[in-house]
């Protein structure tokens, strides 16, 4: 047992270490938050981008610390997370793997179980969804089916918490090594076991087996063309040990297709599903005649020809809707907390001070990361409408709606899922396409992943568009805005599919769960997941990146300013004025005086450097700024710009800034930088992940150039119309 987990939380001494296994759309997530609840954490597995979730549990005195694994149809290892799967039961052998299975489609879930079974890993078999299985007329006869693949077999109903106590059980019983349950290898057939036995003599007494790997497995792979076995085998031995069983499997392969007629992992797959609907068909009885399901009569409407697109938009539109309207009352309760502190920080100095950890504090750390915070209800509500959707099975419906549209780009459905991660975060956007059969298609797919719209742009939306729309309009611009990242998303996949990746599509079917209703506590696990990840970011890079903005917006002072302030205040002050006049007067001389400080910064010199080339945009040095902080993390930007407006004043929030950009900028110039951030280059993490899962810079420079290229195209354009168009006045 592997006693710690890597880029996690040690499992505690002697703790039961179990493996959840099972295909997608099982409800695994639902159990292994049931089991684990908080106490669980995310990374990835050593070398590769899979996600690695782990957590543990305390039942009957033992401790149990769980990983679920990648859920995957087969262990074929064709895919990176059928690898990881594979690899995690081989290699840190765990003292139970726990095979969640729908019981409501046994047959396609129940070959990953005959593939756990070869590797003849302690097994526990939850028939989970078994409400569903009632629901649609299926018996099953839990005790028989337990005979014939003799293994622990449990029920459960996952989103409702049925079953969690003996599932708990089971896995102490199996785990203690209970002799009863014991899976064994399948019979393959005479004439393919007569060739299992040969080659398992040959791999062990060739050496090609392993302490964690099974002679028999092993020889089992290689029948079945296994690449990843045979080259393993191969590395183990010497090269003529190597050529030897290489030649005892091809000989072996030949007499199997020259007597059965067909290749052998055709053979053997054939075997299994035979052994599963054997099975089936002794332990599952049908006690009703067939009919629609619940989830067949729901699809009627929301997979409709005509009715689905519509359906689809307005669940968008819906979901900006909950995220502006519910937000706004915690987002005023943030903002002012972080007024309070930055006045309770700033009165550590005499009014008037200058000082620079003044300036730091306040205006760097707190108006900066408190810039950013503010937005975090917005990103979990984003969050809880995207986990509603995933856990209640519609995602993979809209993937479905879209698959004949998507099919005119040259693409199919399955790639509209990463393009719906999307809206949730970029990066794991492009790690999804790995799901993708063919490269043309991931990398089209992950190309124009950064159209659409992530969480991160949502702080920069959030900002602007209350500081010049009104009310009736901020969920209707939030829309608008993501339709057109998505609209983008389309048109650039079509545009590539037919330059530079000409081919076909590859055919796909895509499978649809059931309706279900979703757990409060997966929601709620899902949410914090992603919100935990941006309140990381806001305490690390984002951190980082206001304070190295604020020095350049702060660095190199000149002292003259100060001196002219004063005078010109003076001066103003003997004028024979009313007060009101006066206060405006200081007001405009203090702002005059802000901008040729921050001119003189380093911030101020690239900003103006920039003017030039952004100023057909609409944009000023400022927003220019505000845009080079945006490539470490699209949410400095309003940081940044909280900084650029703040400087030398305390208790910043965004009700404040936003008055700071409506005095200083038109609507037109606010939708013009929505849609420069909306499609200009992405942060940086995205391009690092690009790289890495295209495996070459030259799609992640090209990402990184042509988005820049066409956000800058677009902006002026819908600048220099809208002007044209009278839209440009204050």
């Amino acid at each position: 047992m592997n006693e710690a987990s890597q880029n996690g939380a040690p499992a505690a001494p002697g703790a039961i270490l179990a493996a959840l296994a099972g295909n997608p759309n099982s409800g695994k997530t639902t159990v292994f938050n049931n089991l684990t609840g908080a106490r669980q954490h995310v990374g990835n597995y050593p070398g590769v981008t899979v996600e690695k979730k782990e957590g543990h549990f305390r039942h009957g005195g033992r401790d149990v610390h769980v990983i679920d694994l990648p859920g995957t149809y087969s262990l074929t290892a064709y895919t990176p997370e059928e690898a990881v799967a594979r690899n995690v039961i081989i290699e840190e052998r765990p003292a139970v793997v726990v095979d969640i299975v729908d019981a409501s489609n046994l047959e396609r879930n129940l070959y990953l179980t005959t593939q756990l079974m070869e590797l003849e890993a302690p097994l526990v078999l939850v028939l989970n969804m078994s409400d569903v299985a009632r629901q649609r007329g299926h018996a099953i006869d839990v005790k028989r089916l337990s005979a014939l693949f003799n293994v622990r077999i449990v029920e459960t109903v996952g989103h409702r918490s049925e079953g969690m106590d003996q599932l708990k059980d089971a896995i102490l019983e199996v785990a203690a090594g209970a002799a009863a349950f014991s899976p064994a290898p399948l019979h393959y057939g005479d004439d393919i076991e007569r060739e299992l036995a040969a080659l398992t003599a040959v791999v062990g007494r060739e050496g090609a087996d392993t302490t964690t790997c099974r002679p028999r497995w092993v020889a089992l792979k290689l029948l079945e063309n296994d690449e990843v076995v045979r080259a393993q085998a191969s590395a183990r031995m010497s090269q003529p040990q190597a050529d030897a069983l290489m030649a005892a499997v091809r000989a072996a392969r030949d007499r199997l297709a020259a007597k059965l007629g067909d290749d052998a992992e055709i053979l053997i797959a054939d075997r299994r599903y035979g052994f599963i609907s054997g099975a089936c068909q002794e332990a599952v009885k049908t006690t009703v005649e067939s009919r629609h399901s619940t989830s067949d009569r729901i699809d009627m409407v929301m997979t409709h020809r005509v009715l689905s697109i519509p359906i689809f938009l307005a669940m968008m539109y819906a979901v900006f809707k909950l995220t502006f309207t519910l937000g706004e009352p915690p987002m005023g309760w943030i903002e002012a907390l972080f007024g309070w502190l930055g006045g309770v920080v700033a009165g550590g100095w005499a009014p008037g001070s200058e000082s620079l950890l003044k300036s730091l504090l306040v205006d760097g750390i707190i108006g900066g990361v408190g810039g950013v915070i503010v937005f975090l209800p917005n990103i979990l509500l984003l969050f809880l409408a995207i986990a509603i959707l995933e856990d209640s099975g519609y995602m993979a419906r809209a993937a479905f709606i879209m698959d004949r549209f998507m099919h005119q780009l040259g693409l199919h459905g399955k790639s509209f899922i990463p393009l719906l991660i999307g809206f949730g975060c970029t990066v794991p956007a492009i790690m999804a396409t790995r799901t993708l059969e063919t490269r043309r298609d991931r990398l089209i797919t992950m190309l124009v992943a950064p159209l659409i719209s992530c969480g991160a742009r949502l702080p920069i939306y959030a900002l602007i568009i209350p500081a010049f729309f009104p009310a009736a309009w901020h969920a209707r611009m939030l829309w608008i805005i993501y339709l057109i990242g998505i609209g983008l998303a389309v048109v650039c996949a079509r545009l590539l599919g037919r330059t530079l990746f000409r081919g076909e599509s590859t055919p796909f079917v895509m499978e649809l769960p059931p309706y279900r209703w979703p757990t409060l506590k997966g929601i709620a696990i899902h949410m914090w997941e992603r919100g935990q990840l941006y309140l990381r970011k806001a305490g690390t890079i984002i951190l980082g990146v206001s304070v190295i903005m604020w020095a350049l917006a702060t660095f190199p002072r000149k002292q003259t300013f100060e001196h002219d302030h004063e005078a010109q205040v003076a001066a103003v002050a003997v004028l024979v004025l009313d007060d009101a006049e006066k206060g405006r007067r200081v007001a405009e001389i203090e702002q005059a005086r802000q901008a040729e400080e921050l001119a003189y910064t380093i911030a101020g010199r690239i900003g103006h450097a920039l003017e030039p080339v952004l100023a057909p945009l609409g944009f000023d040095w400022r927003i220019g700024t505000g845009l080079i902080g945006a490539f470490a993390a699209k949410e400095v930007f309003v940081a940044q710009m909280g900084i650029v407006f703040a400087l030398g004043e305390a208790g910043q929030d965004s009700t404040a800034l936003r008055e700071k950009l409506r005095a200083n900028y038109t609507p037109l110039q606010a939708f013009c930088i929505m849609l420069f951030c909306l499609v200009s280059a992405p942060c940086m993490a995205t391009i690092a992940v690009t790289r890495r899962e295209s495996n070459s810079w030259k799609w992640a420079l090209f990402q990184l150039g042509g988005l820049t290229a066409l956000a800058y195209v677009l902006t002026l354009i819908v600048f220099q119309v809208g002007c044209l168009l009278g839209l440009g006045a204050r």
